[in-house]
């Protein structure tokens, strides 16, 4: 056997991602499924003032779908694609952007870091109490 007859023989076929996930890299990204669509059905419709940021496929996510509230909070989910992101946000009638271009906006920053500082306080609060 010949030195290169080992590396021919070593070459394997590429396989298919499993029909619930996505492959990209060396990564199992979870597909989108029903629940995340019900949840953001949910989301929209329990808050005001709501802005969809759509998130391109990166090596370590899928297409994500990111909701923000006027005061900030938001949730982000896995969709199917940028096209059911859009559409998703047209049916509710909430103005939908692409997140790559435009960026995340502000509020979102200022109720993270909000929460951050709450959850910071409310640790040194409790071992004073005790």
């Amino acid at each position: 056997m010949a030195l290169w007859d080992r590396f021919r023989r070593s070459r394997t076929k590429m396989r298919r991602p499993a029909k619930d996930a996505a492959r990209t890299g060396s990564t199992r990204v979870r597909a989108a499924d029903r629940a995340d669509e019900e949840h953001l059905n949910g989301w929209v419709g329990s808050h005001r003032g709501v802005e969809g940021f759509v998130e391109p496929r990166t090596a370590v996510s899928d297409v994500t779908l990111l909701l923000v509230a006027h005061d900030g909070e938001w949730t982000r989910r896995r969709v199917p694609g940028v096209q059911w992101a859009h559409d998703f946000c047209n049916r509710h009638q909430v103005p939908s952007y692409d997140a790559a271009v435009v960026g995340v906006p502000q509020r979102m920053r200022d109720y993270n870091s909000r929460v951050r500082k709450a959850q910071k306080q409310a640790g040194q609060a409790r071992p004073q109490e005790q």
